[in-house]
């Protein structure tokens, strides 16, 4: 099941939204694979670049992505 284009339209921006803050913070895939480990969430290099390259993915890991970066204040209006 494929997404509709508006859900493709909010999945790029939820991409877009997090691979900004990953270069923001000058994090790599590499260690946010350490970060998300320490707090017991299993993901690799490519498991982590193939849910960004696509951008569909959980809810559940986009929000321990931004948590394991230490974002306060997150704007979702930048999205």
């Amino acid at each position: 099941m494929g997404l509709s284009p508006r859900e493709q339209e909010w999945a790029d921006k939820a991409r877009r939204f997090l691979k900004a803050k990953l270069k923001q913070k000058g994090l790599g895939y590499k260690e946010l694979v350490t970060r998300l480990k320490e707090h017991g969430i299993e993901e690799t290099e490519a498991s982590i670049t193939g849910k960004l390259n696509r951008g569909t993915f959980a809810v559940t890991f986009w929000l321990a992505c931004l948590a394991v970066m230490e974002l306060t204040g997150v704007d979702l209006t930048e999205l």
